[in-house]
């Protein structure tokens, strides 16, 4: 759904915008962890929260930097799924 969606480069333009997405919402992710967010409380779906989830800036960076690899990890792998589509359908069928 934009300019770049009929052009030889759209699936690139899709990967770099996937990329740059998943950055971002990184950043927003270690700017939560260093605001000292609050712990974990006791609900109906969760009476007993864990002890040692997300209770220091370390955890918090670790969830960041595995949240990167793996954005960026599925992007590409995404990227090339769809650029190679012909060779995928012709194994498959």
């Amino acid at each position: 759904m934009g300019p770049l969606r009929d052009t030889g480069n759209a699936n690139l333009a899709g990967l770099l915008a996937a990329i740059g997405l998943v950055v971002v919402l990184t950043a927003g992710l270690s700017l939560y962890a260093n605001s000292n967010p609050p712990k974990a409380l006791a609900s109906v779906t969760v009476p007993n929260p864990p002890i040692d989830a997300f209770n220091s800036k370390e955890s918090w960076n670790n969830f960041a930097s595995s949240f990167l690899i793996g954005g960026i990890g599925g992007a590409v792998v995404a990227y090339f799924l769809t650029s190679n589509l012909g060779v995928i359908q012709g194994l498959f069928g």
